[in-house]
């Protein structure tokens, strides 16, 4: 016998034009999308048998969800709290506890999801998800580091000041060496980037030695001033300084260093006492990071040191100074952009507890 017509099922205000939205957004859960289509199919008169072929469920799930959107409207369609049993550790007692250094008896600096869940005797996923939850991650360790200079914030505010005011008709220079820097070749030809596949070089690699690159970079300009030498003792430093005034021979020149012991030796002083026209500003000790040319070495290092391979400190030395060239036809002006209040407001030490009441 043919099924007889169903009644249709009445929608309320406004509520087909967001049902047939649920059926059409690509956004929402397949769920919710088949609960919308079974009630807009209810609505325009369907047999609830006819429905279920239609929509690929069951005759009593479209009963469920027909008296679901009668009883409650499109808030009757959404997922019901699940019954189950109560989580019976809080989360908040395990991030506690991995709060706390591992008991020495397990020998360990920190604690795994493993290690912790056999010693709270739960499952190592319970321990991850708690994890997830409060943004803990053992495994993780970042560095910091406090400027003990007392010169600390006259050096800060001479050093900044030369970046954001410069002397009018002076040139602000950014010096520093690159020690160490490894000439280092692959024991087998790099394989070349293809569709579908990056770059890929052998693990393992031959040490040819290494050299130092000492740069000097005008921040108005970007442009590079840079020598290659074999080593960066005070000698080196001073041969240095004077490549850079022949290079820049008229003019105040203000250069920014840091405190490396081969900076302050009475020869480099006695340079410039004899070269007034040239000052020198130190950044404060932990401070090298206020050194601009520390920007431009991660620039040279990312795209022609850390993927490049060398047969020689020879070969190295030359791409070094092929690097500098190319660089300064392409350079752009260093920008700093932070006050002297500002990162001496970020440079104090932070209290860890308040003991006030």
């Amino acid at each position: 016998m043919a099924n007889r017509p169903a009644e249709a099922l009445g929608l309320r205000e406004g509520d087909r034009e967001e049902l047939a939205r649920l059926t059409r957004a690509s956004s929402v859960r397949a769920g919710l999308a088949q609960r919308a289509r079974i009630v807009l199919l209810a609505a325009d008169g369907e047999a609830n048998t006819a429905i279920a072929g239609k929509v690929g469920v069951s005759r009593p799930t479209v009963i469920t969800w027909r008296n679901r959107y009668a009883a409650h409207g499109i808030a009757g369609l959404e997922d019901e709290a699940r019954s189950g049993r109560p989580r019976r550790l809080d989360h908040r007692k395990i991030v506690a506890e991995t709060l706390k250094p591992p008991p020495k008896k397990y020998g360990v600096t920190h604690w795994s999801s493993r290690l912790l869940g056999k010693h709270l005797k739960i499952s190592n996923g319970t321990v991850a998800k708690a994890w997830r939850d409060y943004g803990v991650a053992p495994w993780r360790v970042e560095t910091f580091k406090f400027s003990t200079d007392p010169e600390l914030v006259a050096k800060v505010t001479d050093v900044v000041g030369l970046y954001l005011a410069p002397p009018e008709n002076a040139i602000v220079l950014c010096i520093d060496e690159k020690s160490q820097i490894q000439a280092l070749d692959r024991t087998a030809p790099m394989l070349p980037m293809q569709p579908g596949l990056p770059e890929r070089r052998t693990h393992d690699y031959k040490r040819h030695g290494t050299t130092t690159l000492f740069a000097a970079l005008e921040i108005a300009t970007g442009k590079v001033t840079g020598a290659v030498k074999p080593r960066h003792r005070h000698q080196e430093f001073l041969a240095f300084l004077k490549q850079v005034a022949r290079a820049y021979p008229e003019g105040e020149l203000h250069l920014v260093m840091d405190n490396y012991a081969a900076h302050k030796r009475v020869e480099i002083r006695d340079w410039l006492a004899a070269n007034p026209r040239i000052h020198a500003h130190f950044t404060p000790t932990s401070g090298s990071w206020l050194n601009l040319v520390e920007v431009w070495f991660g620039i040279i290092e990312r795209q022609a040191i850390h993927r490049g391979t060398f047969t020689s400190v020879r070969d190295l030395n030359k791409k070094i100074r092929t690097f500098v060239n190319g660089w300064n036809d392409r350079c752009h002006p260093f920008v700093w952009t932070k006050t002297a209040e500002e990162i001496l407001k970020k440079a104090n030490r932070q209290t860890t507890s308040n003991t006030s009441h």
